[in-house]
C-alpha cells in the first residue's frame, strides 16, 4: 500500500534515502553529556530513548531500527501512515503511537526519563512541536529534525540577525544549535516549494535560569510581537519602567544573556 499525502497534516513524504541516512547518522547518541541533563552517560551500554515525530512510511525508521545505540518509539497522527508500518514493520507495532504530538503526554510515556527526539517535522506545525520541546528541556538532550530551511536558519540565527527571533532566542537559551545541511524539492513526494534544511540541537550546561521562566519567555514573546518597536514601546504591556540601557534597542539586539537580565530588571 501506498499512503497519500495529505495537505492538511503538511505531508511531504522524503524519498531520497542517502538523506534519511544522513538524518538517521546525525542522531549522535555518544556525544551525550552525562553532566547536562542527558540521560546516558557517552560510553553506556543502554539504549538511549529515543522517539520519531511524524514517521510517515518509515524512511527514517528503517535506518533508526537498525542502530542498537537506540530504543525507538514513533507517534504518527495519519492512520494510513499507521497501517503502513504497521504492514511493513510489525515488530515495531507495540512503540507506535497514533496519537496527536502536540497533544501528546510525553511525561506519561518516559515517566521523567531523558529521551532524543528525531523526525521529519510537518511543515505547518514545526513551530509548535518546539515549543512543546520547550516545555521537556529537561528531558529533552537533543534533537534531530528537517525543518523547512527559513525556519531552520531562524532558530540558528545569531543575536543581530533580521531573521533572529522569539524561537531563536528561546531554543538557544536551553540547546546548542547546528545547522547541518540544506534538502532540495527533489527529495520529496509531492516535492514542496521551498528547500528544507536539518538541525541539531544539543542541550547546553544551562540549569537555572536566573529568572522566572514564565516571566521570560513573555518577555521575548512580546518584544518580537512588535519587532520593529524599541524595547520602551513594545514592552510597555510588561512595565512601564524598561531600563534604559535596553530601553532604544530592538528585541533582535539582545543575546540570550540580555533577555535574561532584561526581565530580572523589568519591574
Amino acid at each position: 500500500m501506498q499512503v497519500r499525502a495529505k495537505k492538511y497534516l503538511g505531508q511531504h513524504f522524503l524519498t531520497d534515502q542517502e538523506v534519511a541516512r544522513r538524518i538517521v547518522a546525525s542522531l549522535d547518541t555518544a556525544r551525550l553529556d552525562a553532566g547536562a541533563t542527558t540521560g546516558t552517560p557517552a560510553g553506556s551500554a543502554q539504549p538511549v530513548d529515543v522517539l520519531e515525530v511524524g514517521p510517515g512510511m518509515g524512511v527514517l525508521t528503517q535506518y533508526l531500527l537498525e542502530r542498537d545505540d537506540i530504543s525507538l518509539r514513533a507517534v504518527e497522527i495519519d492512520e494510513e501512515s499507521v497501517d503502513y508500518l504497521r504492514e511493513h514493520f510489525p515488530g515495531f507495532t507495540p512503540s507506535l503511537y497514533q496519537e496527536d504530538f502536540l497533544a501528546l503526554n510525553l511525561g506519561k510515556i518516559y515517566g521523567g526519563k531523558p529521551f532524543c527526539i528525531i523526525g521529519n517535522f510537518p511543515y505547518n506545525i514545526s513551530s509548535q512541536i518546539f515549543f512543546k520541546v520547550l516545555d521537556y528541556v529537561d528531558s529533552i538532550p537533543q534533537v534531530v529534525c528537517m525543518v523547512q530551511k527559513e525556519v531552520a536558519e531562524r532558530i540558528a540565527a545569531p543575536a543581530g540577525n533580521k531573521t533572529y527571533g522569539i524561537l531563536s532566542v528561546l531554543l538557544q537559551t536551553w540547546y546548542d544549535i547546528e545547522y547541518l545541511f540544506t534538502v532540495g524539492e527533489g527529495a520529496f513526494v509531492p516535492p514542496p516549494k521551498v528547500k528544507s534544511a536539518v538541525i541539531r540541537l544539543r542541550r547546553n550546561g544551562r540549569g537555572d535560569l536566573g529568572c522566572d521562566p514564565a516571566r521570560f519567555r513573555a518577555v521575548v514573546k512580546t518584544a518580537f510581537n512588535q519587532r520593529r518597536k524599541t524595547l520602551r514601546n513594545s514592552l510597555r504591556t510588561v512595565s512601564e519602567n524598561v531600563p534604559e540601557q535596553f530601553a532604544q534597542l530592538r528585541p533582535e539586539q539582545l543575546s540570550v544573556e540580555q533577555f535574561i537580565e532584561l526581565t530580572n530588571l523589568l519591574k
